[in-house]
């Protein structure tokens, strides 16, 4: 694959996240070029206070029990920036969420969209959640797995970077509440190849301290915050 520059974009998000499954240290990203992934990443809020980390505020046997909910969990129901301004080409939503948050049956929803997912037969939604795709030129970005009821954009507005669209959540192939986000070369996912991108600026927690960074694509479990 040649090399193909990085696209500078705005952080979806506010606040301090946890990068997971990112292309800053391993391509494709998500292990897999299919529905655009190649350089996806995924962006969740944990207890860092805690190892392992966790993203619930329960225990973690209350975890394994499906005693954690939804609304225990610290980026469930954050807001949703866009990260590039363009024309939104597809806003789905009225996918449910799983409530509560539990590691044996969210993990089997994953392994099954991952061996079984047949585009003909299968809505993407049972991937991606609930989603928007928004489209600048030739580049389209993805935002998925978002919170249900919570998308505030419709398929052909135009907007601008750092336009509120919605929520994250806890919808389609997801393991946690999180917000997957991927750049990609067409607005069908389908037919799509990935487009790396970088973050024009964020700070990244390092040794006890905050440093700056600048067009920087992050590593799996860096601290960072925007």
């Amino acid at each position: 694959m040649k090399n193909i520059e990085p696209i500078p974009v705005k952080s979806p998000l506010k606040g301090e996240w946890m990068v997971l499954n990112s292309p800053g240290t391993k391509v494709p990203s998500h292990g897999t070029d299919f529905l655009g992934e190649t350089y996806a990443f995924d962006l969740l809020q944990v207890d860092w206070s805690h190892k392992p980390f966790k993203f619930y505020k329960k225990s973690i046997l209350d975890y394994i029990l499906g005693k954690v909910h939804l609304s225990d969990c610290y980026c469930y129901g954050k807001p949703i920036y866009a990260p590039i301004s363009g024309t939104v080409v597809e806003a789905l939503d009225g996918y449910p969420e799983r409530d509560p948050v539990q590691p044996f049956h969210d993990i089997s929803v994953a392994f099954k969209n991952a061996w079984f997912f047949d585009p003909q037969k299968h809505s993407i939604q049972e991937v991606a959640g609930n989603f928007i795709i928004i489209q600048r030129d030739e580049t389209c970005v993805v935002l998925a797995h978002m919170k249900k009821g919570s998308i505030k954009v419709n398929k052909g507005d135009e907007i601008n970077s750092g336009d509120l669209v919605g929520n994250v959540g806890h919808s389609g192939n997801s393991t946690a509440p999180h917000l997957h986000f991927h750049l990609m070369d067409s607005p069908d996912p389908i037919i799509a190849n990935g487009i790396p991108c970088c973050f024009r600026e964020y700070e990244l927690y390092l040794n006890g301290s905050w440093i700056k960074i600048k067009y920087g694509i992050p590593r799996n479990e860096d601290r960072i915050r925007f």
